[in-house]
């Protein structure tokens, strides 16, 4: 008999219990493995989809990279094409706007910080775009260029011809002047035939010749003038009546004056003679000298045309007796 006031419980009734027990917790293990291997499972799936994103970003990332240097390249090559050429100026200006939005679209996709696939992908078609107008300059660059260098040959071609022509027009223009002034030179008159009468007037008007200086009223002067080549037209002779001093006689009367000659400069003469000269005919020119008073001694005659002495001739007064 027991000493125990709690009553006696049977090993039979103790089995069950421990049954039960174990079973619970072989159940809650089971469950517990499961949950595991699920949580497991799960992790491994968000591990795959974390790795699968994290490449995709990646690879965004290195393709958005290629993308910026590729612009980087293209806006060097369009900076690198604006400032080798001056004529491409006009060119970009017409194409500015298109250009502009293409740069502005393109930085915008690039500036995002998560830029979808989507995106890249038409930024790097803008750049293809982009590009394919800097090909387009780099041609007509290319043509321009071409065409300066042909238009620099054609100028350097048309400076020699230039020179030539220039040199050639000097030999002519010295040439036809070389000509010309001797043609000119030949065509001066010449003049023949040089007389020189003194004459005094008396009271009846009737003219008489005389060499007393005293005397002598008037000198009358005749030659003549011819040439073959000289053209028909009016020509001023000038003639220089020189004194027994030698110095030329000028007077306000005989409407004196000064010219150019070819060897001795400016000259004064006494008197001018207009005359209307024929080609290749002879044509006697006459006037009279008359100063007012003549003095003993030798009257030298000068005529000169076109700048040259033609002809001359001296007369001499002699002084005369008393009654004479």
């Amino acid at each position: 008999m027991s000493t125990t006031n709690f009553p006696e419980v049977s090993s039979e009734n103790n089995v069950p219990k421990k049954s039960y027990k174990n079973l619970i917790i072989g159940i809650l293990a089971l469950a517990l493995v499961g949950t595991g291997a699920g949580l497991l499972i799960q992790n491994s799936k968000n591990g795959t989809t974390i790795s699968q994103q994290q490449a995709q970003i990646d690879s965004v990332t290195v393709q958005k990279s290629d993308i910026q240097r590729s612009f980087d390249a293209s806006l060097a090559r369009l900076d690198s094409l604006s400032t080798s050429n001056t004529a491409l100026n006009g060119k970009l200006e017409e194409s500015n706007k298109e250009i502009a939005h293409q740069k502005a679209e393109i930085r915008r996709i690039l500036n995002k910080s998560h830029a979808t696939a989507a995106e890249l992908a038409k930024a790097k078609q803008l750049i293809d775009g982009l590009n394919n107008q800097i090909n387009t300059l780099q041609q007509q660059i290319a043509q321009l260029t071409q065409e300066n260098q042909n238009l620099t040959t054609a100028n350097q071609a048309l400076t020699q011809q230039n020179g030539q022509l220039n040199q050639n027009l000097a030999t002519t223009t010295a040439t036809k002047d070389s000509l010309a002034n001797k043609v000119d030179i030949a065509s001066t008159l010449n003049a023949s035939n040089i007389t020189i009468t003194p004459v005094k007037v008396q009271r009846s008007g009737k003219e008489k010749v005389t060499t007393k200086a005293k005397k002598v009223d008037k000198l009358e002067i005749s030659f003549d003038v011819n040439n073959r080549i000289a053209q028909t037209g009016q020509t001023n002779l000038y003639v220089c009546v020189l004194g027994p001093d030698g110095k030329p006689i000028t007077a306000e009367s005989l409407n004196s004056g000064t010219f150019n000659t070819r060897e001795e400069g400016s000259k004064s003469y006494t008197t001018m003679v207009p005359i209307n000269f024929e080609t290749s005919k002879k044509q006697n020119v006459k006037f009279s000298f008359a100063p007012g008073k003549f003095v003993q001694g030798n009257y030298t005659i000068e005529i000169y045309q076109n700048g040259f002495l033609i002809g001359q001739g001296t007369k001499s007064l002699r002084k005369g007796g008393l009654f004479s």
